[in-house]
């Protein structure tokens, strides 16, 4: 009987440690009763993911992290080991991503199966995908809102510089001065249309007369839109006549024409040709003037003594000697 009571006390204690082994094993995330299948996946960063945090497939719990350590010293990448307990196909191209499971951020990881046809046994290394956490997903949406926030503290101080500028004593006075030079050109605005309402006032019937001659202006020309009109046509045929006119190929003649007339000229002026030599000579000229002179003596001789050019003796009488004009007064004399 005490025997018997000794057994039933030692399998009891065997019992309890078995069942404190497996607590705890369990507690480290590992199933020593129900083993499943074992995946590896290595990260650069797990997020905070622990030992025991769940493994999930579509959001349905498979297993857990059963254990978690560094696959090498020098670079610091960590590999998990992942134990799925369902009898789920997982492809090898499937992604073993961590992700928050709460509000409290919390880890978990998610297999996210894939297409391949084959399929991951155990002791494979799956792909591996950390998704931001809450933290990070709301600095994204806050930090857009952030820097509105500083660019407007900015616009704020900026304003506020501006105020503290203007109400400096030294700007207070040049507001006040420009104030006052607009208060003063008011003032002259006001003086300068009281001057043109006193001058409308006085002028008024002067400027019904300079209205009125401008109305018989326009009445005269209304009335004589006829003659315009005839004095436009006339001058548009005018027009029309010089633009058939050729007047370019008349200037051309008469610029060559010119142009001809200055090679005379000059060539006149150089002393070329008789022309030149009368102008330019007066040695020529001298004796052409000797030249007549003579010759209207010779005429006049001719005509008072003719018997001199045209004797005839029938008897072979002798011809008298020619004495000029002068001499012949003289003798007379």
């Amino acid at each position: 009987m005490k025997r018997k009571k000794e057994f039933q006390l030692g399998l009891l204690f065997v019992v309890a440690l078995a069942l404190l082994g497996w607590g705890i094993s369990y507690l480290k995330g590992s199933d020593v009763l129900f083993g499943g299948t074992r995946y590896y996946a290595v990260y650069n960063h797990i997020q905070g993911l622990l030992v025991a945090n769940p493994v999930t497939i579509n959001g349905y719990e498979v297993g857990q992290v059963t254990n978690i350590d560094f696959a090498s010293r020098a670079k610091g990448n960590v590999v998990v080991e992942l134990e799925v307990n369902e009898d789920v196909d997982i492809p090898e191209n499937s992604k073993a991503k961590i992700y928050s499971s709460d509000l409290m951020g919390s880890k978990a990881v998610s297999i996210e199966l894939g297409d391949a046809p084959r399929i991951a046994t155990h002791g494979d290394t799956l792909s591996s995908t950390v998704e931001g956490s809450i933290k990070e997903a709301v600095n994204k949406q806050v930090q857009p809102i952030k820097q509105k926030a500083e660019d407007l503290l900015l616009s704020v101080d900026t304003v506020v510089k501006a105020v503290q500028t203007v109400f400096k004593p030294s700007s207070r006075q040049k507001i006040n001065n420009s104030l006052s030079s607009i208060e003063n050109t008011l003032q002259y605005l006001e003086s300068t249309t009281y001057n043109l309402d006193t001058l409308m006032k006085s002028e008024r019937n002067r400027l019904s007369m300079i209205v009125g001659n401008i109305e018989n202006i326009t009445r005269n020309l209304d009335s004589k839109e006829a003659e315009i009109n005839n004095t436009l046509d006339n001058l548009s045929a005018i027009s029309d006549t010089l633009a058939g006119a050729n007047i370019s190929k008349t200037l051309h003649k008469t610029n060559k024409s010119l142009k001809q007339l200055t090679s005379i000229i000059s060539k006149v002026n150089e002393g070329e040709g008789t022309a030149g030599m009368l102008i330019n000579n007066d040695t020529l000229y001298r004796n052409l003037q000797s030249a007549t002179r003579e010759l209207n003596m010779l005429v006049k001789d001719m005509k008072h003594n003719p018997h001199r050019y045209l004797h005839f003796s029938i008897f072979g009488g002798g011809q008298k000697p020619y004495v000029p004009p002068e001499e012949k007064e003289k003798e007379k004399e």
